[in-house]
């Protein structure tokens, strides 16, 4: 059972896990459990996998009314994944963190079933370090997250990434997006929903890249797009701006330098295809955790990091342009961007169930038909 939403963050490394879970031998199928409000409820049933929704709401960061309610949301929906969790009888549950997984992660300790969680960030968030007491593993994207917690439980596996970023086509990418081959190309994302400093941003510099000779591909996020395009007016031949991107993988495989954020699935995104970045930390994520991420990879000479503070306009033209006029430091940002992905990072995941629950031998066995046993969960 894979427990984790709310947002493509936490959503999507649990998708990895459940895709190479269905595509290893063996007798078990994954089930999600998440929320009606997140993403999940509309993705994972359209990749074909099943899925259960109970409740749950953000961890309040104060002592307030709505920490009240977090409280009870979580109860509730521990609750109802009791109730899911004694009918489905999984064999472990998997947590991916945010609040979509906290109350059925609960649940499953108090029954006494194998627990592992993985943490995306390299400093840690609060529904993992909360559970962290109770889970059998924690799973980790970076190894600095070790210290926040308990000793002898963690596991440097890396962050699991859909399997279709690693499957992107240029050519393939040139056509759907309708770009230039003969352009260098810079992608700008900010995450399933956008984000409106980087959007505002890119729309100051457009005047400044008209004779650059360079094209953007932009994910401007589906709650600004309307109010991205209002403001944008008449938009040049070389700007594709665009809600959201199904098809990542090609849009990675187009992009000469990547503009983002800097959560753990993007980043793990990036280092798996080996992308240049010029990265922007979202600057009111808990705990400042996106520049200690962007930190790490840029020490690694992977990225070159932008403060949210600084963005502008200007200076995301500026410093966009200075990495485009260096193709060797680039090349050289690719090679140190690659050395950090972790291509089995869900195989490494999934290992570390099967011996926490003693059968390290589950992936070897012969393939039970998908569906017939509820607890093969």
């Amino acid at each position: 059972m894979l427990a984790g939403g709310g947002t493509g963050g936490h959503l999507y490394p649990a998708l990895s896990i459940a895709h190479a879970l269905r595509q290893s031998p063996g007798p078990c199928a994954p089930v999600f459990i998440g929320t009606h409000a997140g993403l999940e409820a509309r993705v994972v049933p359209e990749q074909g996998f099943e899925f259960h929704a109970v409740r749950s709401r953000k961890i309040s960061r104060s002592l307030s009314p709505g920490a009240a309610l977090s409280a009870a949301a979580i109860a509730w929906g521990a609750a109802q994944a009791a109730l899911l969790l004694r009918r489905l009888a999984p064999v472990a549950v998997i947590g991916t963190g945010g609040y979509a997984s906290a109350g059925v992660l609960l649940a499953a300790v108090l029954q006494r079933i194998p627990t592992l969680i993985h943490e995306q960030n390299s400093l840690p968030g609060r529904t993992n370090r909360f559970l962290a007491r109770w889970v059998r593993m924690v799973a980790l994207t970076f190894p600095e997250s070790a210290a926040a917690f308990p000793a002898g439980k963690t596991l440097v596996t890396g962050l699991p990434v859909r399997p279709e970023i690693a499957l992107g086509d240029r050519r393939r990418g040139y056509e759907r997006f309708g770009l230039n081959p003969e352009q260098l190309t810079l992608l700008v994302l900010g995450g399933s929903l956008g984000a409106r400093s980087l959007n505002r941003a890119v729309a100051e510099a457009l005047p400044l890249w008209s004779n650059s000779g360079l094209q953007i591909l932009h994910q401007v996020g589906r709650g600004n797009w309307e109010e991205h395009r209002a403001a944008l007016g008449e938009a040049p031949p070389w700007y594709h701006p665009v809600p959201y991107m199904e098809a990542m993988g090609d849009a990675y495989a187009v992009a000469d330098l990547v503009c983002c954020r800097a959560g753990g699935s993007t980043l793990a995104e990036i280092s798996l295809v080996g992308r240049p970045a010029l990265l922007v930390p979202y600057p009111h994520a808990h705990a400042d955790h996106q520049t200690r991420n962007a930190r790490s990879v840029a020490g690694a000479g992977a990225a070159v990091l932008l403060p949210d503070a600084e963005l502008s306009g200007q200076r995301l033209a500026s410093d966009a342009n200075a990495l485009i006029a260096q193709p060797a430091r680039r090349a050289e940002m690719a090679r140190a961007s690659r050395s950090l992905g972790r291509p089995g990072a869900a195989d490494a995941i999934l290992d570390a169930v099967w011996d926490m629950v003693g059968q390290r031998g589950a992936r070897a066995a012969q393939p039970a038909e998908h569906g017939t046993k509820r607890g093969a969960a």
